[in-house]
């Protein structure tokens, strides 16, 4: 099964086409996540000799992470299955971290923490081993304090830029090559409307004030 992917939940946006046994992948440069990830699949696709009607699913990465990043990934997404019929997988981008970490042979109690503003954090806790990953605590907002603990207690801490915040931790980006392996193991389908980013907070909206009355 051939696998398009996009991930576009961090700074460091990414395409990546391939199947359970490998992939090809380029870096969005365009400041534009739309814009140039058009350019990035025309590219992928020409590399392993694809054409678009050749794909048969198309991974997103679901974050946590840039909300407007990860929307404009599923808008591709279910622009793409509305014009081919192609199906979908929604992939959380914490779990495209955990494979770069065990690709890395950070082994051992890792802590995946990606920027979630006012001073918090989205952690997921894994094992990593040889043999892979698991998930030993499931994702949730941590303060700053919760995460400096993790790292006094000798935990591996992962995550896009997480270096910023802690010294010792591994700045580690998801990738779509990682989105592409993780979607090969799974069976599960997603349809376009079901794809949604993962966001822990409560959506919150502030009225605007009544327009003021020049006369």
């Amino acid at each position: 099964m051939k696998i398009l992917a996009f991930e576009f939940s961090t700074g460091g946006r990414t395409v990546a086409v391939g199947d359970s046994n490998g992939a090809c992948a380029r870096r969005l440069e365009d400041a534009s996540p739309r814009r140039g990830a058009f350019a990035a699949i025309d590219e992928v696709l020409r590399e392993a000799g694809l054409e678009r009607e050749q794909v048969d699913c198309l991974a997103v990465g679901l974050g946590p992470g840039s909300y407007n990043g990860i929307r404009s990934a599923i808008a591709i997404a279910q622009g793409w299955e509305l014009a081919r019929g192609t199906r979908l997988r929604g992939v959380s981008s914490t779990e495209a971290i955990a494979r770069e970490a065990h690709l890395a042979k950070l082994f051992g109690d890792v802590g995946v923490v990606i920027d979630a503003q006012r001073g918090e954090f989205y952690l997921r806790r894994y094992v990593i081993d040889a043999g892979g990953f698991a998930e030993r605590e499931p994702l949730r907002i941590a303060t700053m304090d919760a995460v400096k603990a993790l790292v006094q207690s000798n935990e591996i801490i992962v995550g896009p830029e997480a270096d910023r915040w802690f010294p010792t931790a591994r700045p580690i980006f998801p990738q779509a090559t990682g989105l592409v392996s993780l979607a090969a193991r799974r069976t599960d389908f997603t349809p376009g409307e079901k794809l949604e980013p993962i966001y822990l907070r409560e959506a919150s909206f502030v009225k605007a004030p009544a327009p003021r009355v020049i006369v």
